[in-house]
């Protein structure tokens, strides 16, 4: 039994480990690199728009780990696999320093 729940554990911290992403990018190249963003997702990442996430203040690597899925096909919108699709891993790093960077608004002023 306690070999079984060491395994187990083993397996899915390796697996954990296997997923993490490490954005090590350039904010101000992010900025630059920014502006078809901008549309949907607001200048700095506070969208305006009810159904477009909020990238300011987001995590790094979780929007290393989107872009990088969506450009893969594993996570799915069309809009977005279409972003990505051009953007190699140095841009989503560049982005996701930016993004990360900026001031998350808590609340949003919505229609």
């Amino acid at each position: 039994m306690i070999r079984t729940v060491f395994v187990v554990m083993t397996s899915l911290l390796l697996a954990f480990n296997s997923f993490s992403v490490s954005a090590k990018g350039d904010a101000a190249a992010g900025q630059e690199k920014s502006a078809a963003c901008a549309a949907c997702h607001g200048a700095d990442g506070n969208s305006q728009i009810p159904m477009n996430p909020i990238l300011a203040g987001q995590y790094a690597d979780y929007i290393v780990r989107a872009l990088m899925d969506y450009k893969s096909g594993a996570r799915q919108n069309p809009i977005m696999a279409g972003m990505a699709a051009g953007l190699s891993k140095e841009d989503m790093e560049d982005l996701a320093a930016y993004f990360s960077s900026q001031q998350g608004l808590t609340t949003l002023p919505r229609p």
